[in-house]
This record gives structure tokens, sequence and C-alpha cells, in this order.
């Protein structure tokens, strides 16, 4: 008789613990996160600070500091931006409501950056398996800083995207916080200045920001077109070369020569 076999103690832990853990757990566990994310949004409705304002028991620095939480939180649950930079120059004016949305700004960068990192790379890198993925990948892996730093300066891609998209590349916190930092300002400030002065739709500090913005679109789309035939061109670049045609040899008789 054979005797049975012992499972080690444990084991059934250890299984259910590496299951837990496997990348395809934790794309679920981000998935499940963003999609609560989502509808946490649409249930409290965040632009309505446009319209409401800000709480009155909150005002000063600490508002501003509250604010500032609420804005990365809100951009990781994929929030548009220009809601949120219209809010803090309604509320806070120019140079408070700057600082605020900067600081958000790189906040919810960052926190989307990890979600994406921790709980989406090892899953989602093998399958990079395209041609536009691939070069897109190895763009940001290799030119990540000015990579991101474009996407910034002329936002095209949405920035809840570009952040999870730059989490799968293998860029660095660094580079990917600095360049978001720097790069959002310009586009950063034109909103919040637009919000403060909105009041006032005829003075000069809103139709310069409102200018900026609509040539800043338009260069976005003039970049990002550039941008796309240049990919194109390197995924053709890089794509697998064609397999060598098999040729048959030919058939000989006895004597040697060819049918």
């Amino acid at each position: 008789m054979l005797d049975p076999v012992t499972r080690p103690p444990g084991s059934l832990a250890l299984r259910c613990s590496r299951a837990m853990l496997s990348p395809w757990s934790r794309l679920s566990l981000l998935a499940a996160l963003l999609l609560a994310a989502a509808a946490t949004v649409l249930l409290y409705e965040p632009q309505r600070l446009l319209a409401e304002g800000w709480p009155a028991q909150s005002s000063g620095a600490g508002a501003v500091v509250l604010f500032g939480l609420a804005y990365g939180v809100c951009t990781a649950a994929f929030v548009p931006r220009p809601i949120l930079n219209l809010a803090a120059g309604a509320l806070f004016g120019t140079q408070a409501g700057i600082v605020a949305a900067l600081a958000g700004t790189v906040l919810g960068a960052g926190i989307a950056f990890t979600l994406g990192r921790l709980l989406g790379q090892d899953a989602l890198r093998p399958l990079l398996r395209g041609r536009w993925l691939t070069a897109a990948d190895g763009q940001l892996s290799r030119h990540g800083f000015r990579s991101i730093l474009a996407i910034r300066l002329f936002p095209g891609v949405p920035f809840a995207a570009a952040n999870y998209c730059a989490a799968v590349s293998r860029m660095g916190y660094a580079p990917f916080l600095l360049a978001t930092g720097l790069g959002s300002i310009p586009n950063t400030a034109a909103y919040v200045v637009a919000g403060s002065e909105a009041g006032s739709p005829t003075s000069p500090a809103f139709l310069i920001s409102m200018g900026f913005i609509v040539l800043s679109g338009l260069a976005a789309a003039i970049v990002a077109w550039r941008k796309r035939h240049g990919l194109r061109a390197r995924a053709t670049a890089t794509g697998p070369s064609p397999e060598p045609v098999q040729t048959r040899p030919l058939e000989t008789t006895g004597a040697g020569d060819p049918r």
C-alpha cells in the first residue's frame, strides 16, 4: 500500500495568498477601486463647487490645503482638471488658487502612478505586444521626462489616462512627478486666472487666459498629429521582419537530371 501524500501545513493559506497577490488579482482590485471612485464622483458631483462655493466653515490656509488634497483625490478618480482649476481660481483667487491646483495636480498624479505601478503594471506589461503599444511604451520608458512634459504642456491626452499609462511603463517616480509639476504650470495658471476673473469676462486677464487656453488646445492637436505619425513610423521600423520564403529542392531522377 502506498502511503498517502501529506501536504505541508499552511499550504492552502500559501496558495490563497499567492492567488490574492497575483498580477491579475491586483489588476482586478485596481479596476474595482477606479469604478468605485468614478461612482463616487458621479454621486457627489464635485463640479458643484463652481456654483455653490466652498463650505463656509473652511477658510484661510487650511481651506487651501484641504482643497489641494481633495483636488488630488478627485483627479485620480477621473474628475476633469479644468473644472477643478476653475474652481480653485473662483474660490481662492489667482495666487492661492494656483498653489492649491498645482499641489493637487502633483498629488493626484502621484496617487494614480502609485496605484497603476503597484496594481496594474505586472499584469498589463505582458500585453504590450502591438506595434503602437510597444512604440508608446518605448517612448515613455526611454524618454519619460520629456514625453510627460510635452503631454502636460500641450494637453491632449486625458490627465488620468496619461498617469496610468506612465505607470505601466518603466519610467521612474522622480521624472514623472517633476515633469508633471513643471509642465502643468502654464495651463493650470490659465484656467485658475480664468476662474478668478470669471466675474469680469471683458478684463484683459480673463481674455488673455482664455486666448492661451484656445491656443494651447490648437497646439496640442498639432503636436498629437505629428506624434501620431512619429509613432507610426517607429512602430513600422521596429516591426517584425518578414520570414524568409522556404523553397523546395528540385526532385531529381536516378540519372541526376531534374524532372
